[in-house]
């Protein structure tokens, strides 16, 4: 039912503008000038995007974000509410936007749990205030100009990059369509420098 109502509320949301003048800073790793720019579409209560960063994510960033070579965008795709507050979270903080998205990925099993929405949030809440990121949580969830950058990343997933399920990785604008594996990832990248 969560996910129908987040569905409905993006829909009524898909008349917003893709506004690139937006002052809430985009949250990626990596040089600005790499040859590579890997978008991920990711959503915070995705098992599968919390894989990514375990298992593929370290070796990424040591052979290729660190060394220059990659740019990593990491684009919001909340497929619910708790995904959706912690994607603004996340955007409150852009200057510790990657270590917050991290953090919540190791700790998804702690505050991706309960029977409502409010015990999802008082989950978030209660972790993001452990970690101390310095983070006006209430502050955050009801910025109304991080929650259109938020879905504004979620409607262009959509409408320019045909996401439909997280995570979705597009390299250089070409969605990667192999298994998410580190291998088959390093072998595309290797390919493009």
């Amino acid at each position: 039912m969560k996910k129908i109502i987040f569905v409905l509320f993006i829909l009524l949301s898909s008349s917003l503008s893709l506004n690139a003048e937006s002052d809430v800073k985009r949250i990626y790793e990596g040089s600005p000038d790499a040859k590579i720019t890997i978008l991920a579409f990711e959503s915070l209560t995705c098992s599968h995007c919390a894989n990514f960063h375990k298992d593929v994510y370290p070796d990424l960033k040591r052979n290729f974000i660190d060394n220059g070579l990659v740019k990593l965008e990491y684009r919001n795709f909340p497929l619910d509410l708790a995904a959706f507050n912690g994607a603004k979270a996340a955007q409150c903080r852009a200057d510790k936007g990657q270590e917050i998205l991290h953090f919540l990925y190791q700790n998804q099993n702690e505050w991706v749990k309960g029977n409502s929405i409010e015990e999802l949030n008082n989950n978030l809440e209660k972790i993001l205030a452990s970690k101390n990121f310095g983070i006006d949580y209430k502050k955050c969830i009801n910025d109304k100009k991080i929650e259109d950058f938020v879905l504004e990343d979620r409607i262009e997933g959509v409408k320019k990059y045909n996401v439909s399920a997280t995570p979705t990785i597009i390299i250089n604008g070409e969605k990667f369509e192999k298994p998410l594996t580190y291998k088959n990832l390093e072998k595309t990248l290797e390919k493009l420098l």
